[in-house]
C-alpha cells in the first residue's frame, strides 16, 4: 500500500483520502471517485438526487466524479449511511466479507435467462400458430413471456446490487423488441380486420389483411416504438 500524505492537517485531509492509492488484496482498485460513481448508478439515482441527499450542488457531485476534488469526511460519512457501505469501502475498497455477500449471483445471469425465455415464448406463439392456427398460441407465448420476465424481476431483487442497472438497462434494450411485438400484432390483426369488415384473427405475428399499406404502417410503428424506446434507455444510461 503507498500512502501519499500531505504535510498539513486538518483541511488538507480531504487531499489525503483524494490522492491515496490502495492495491492491498481484499481491497478495491477503483479510486474513491469511482465508487461514488458506481455506487450511485447502482441505487439508479442522478448526480443531482445525489447532491440533494448529501447536501451539496450538482457540480460537486460531478467534481467527485471525475477526480477534480474529494467528499470531506463529514460527507463520506453521509453516504456511508445513504449507500449502506462503510466508510472503510468508500474511503480504501475495502469491502466487508461476509457470507451473505458472497454468496448474491450476478444480476445478469437472471436477465440472460429471462432473455432467452421471452425469445422462445415468443418463437413458440409463432410456430403454434403457423401450424394450428389457434388462439392459444398467444395464450402459450406470453406464459413463457411472463415467466421471462419473472426470471429478471428476481435478478433483480436477489443478484447482486453492483450488476443490476447494467443488467436491467441491457435486458430492456434488447427485450423491448420481444415483449412489444405480440401485443402490437394483436391490436393491429383485431383494428385491421374491424375495419376491414372482418373478424381480426388473434395471430401472435401481423397478418397482411386489407392492404400492403396498413401491413407495412404496422412494422413501421413496431420499429418507431423499439428504436424510440432504446434510445430513451441509452441516454438515461448516460445520465445515470
Amino acid at each position: 500500500m503507498v500512502d501519499k500524505i500531505p504535510s498539513a492537517a486538518g483541511g488538507n485531509a480531504t487531499a489525503f483520502f483524494g490522492i491515496m492509492t490502495l492495491s492491498k488484496k481484499g481491497e478495491s482498485i477503483m479510486n474513491i471517485a469511482d465508487r461514488i460513481q458506481n455506487l450511485r448508478k447502482t441505487k439508479g439515482i442522478s448526480q443531482e438526487e445525489l447532491a440533494d441527499k448529501v447536501g451539496v450542488t450538482r457540480q460537486a457531485v460531478s467534481k467527485w466524479e471525475s477526480e477534480q476534488s474529494t467528499p470531506d469526511i463529514e460527507k463520506i460519512i453521509i453516504m456511508s449511511d445513504y449507500f449502506e457501505v462503510t466508510t472503510d469501502y468508500l474511503l480504501k475498497g475495502i469491502e466487508p466479507k461476509t457470507e451473505e455477500t458472497k454468496k448474491k449471483p450476478d444480476t445478469g445471469i437472471f436477465s440472460i435467462v429471462g432473455t432467452a425465455l421471452n425469445f422462445i415464448g415468443l418463437m413458440v406463439a409463432i410456430m403454434i400458430w403457423h401450424e394450428k392456427r389457434v388462439d392459444s398460441s398467444v395464450t402459450v407465448g406470453l406464459i413463457i413471456m411472463a415467466m421471462g420476465c419473472m426470471s429478471f424481476a428476481l435478478g433483480q431483487i436477489m443478484g447482486a446490487g453492483e450488476t443490476r442497472v447494467k443488467a436491467k438497462e441491457y435486458f430492456w434494450r434488447i427485450n423491448l423488441w420481444i415483449l412489444v411485438f405480440i401485443p402490437l400484432s394483436l391490436c393491429f390483426n383485431k383494428l385491421d380486420g374491424f375495419f376491414g369488415g372482418y373478424v381480426g384473427l388473434t395471430a401472435p405475428y401481423p397478418l397482411l389483411g386489407n392492404s400492403l399499406i396498413t401491413y407495412g404502417l404496422c412494422w413501421l410503428v413496431y420499429f418507431g416504438i423499439c428504436i424510440a424506446g432504446d434510445l430513451i434507455l441509452i441516454k438515461r444510461g448516460k445520465v445515470l
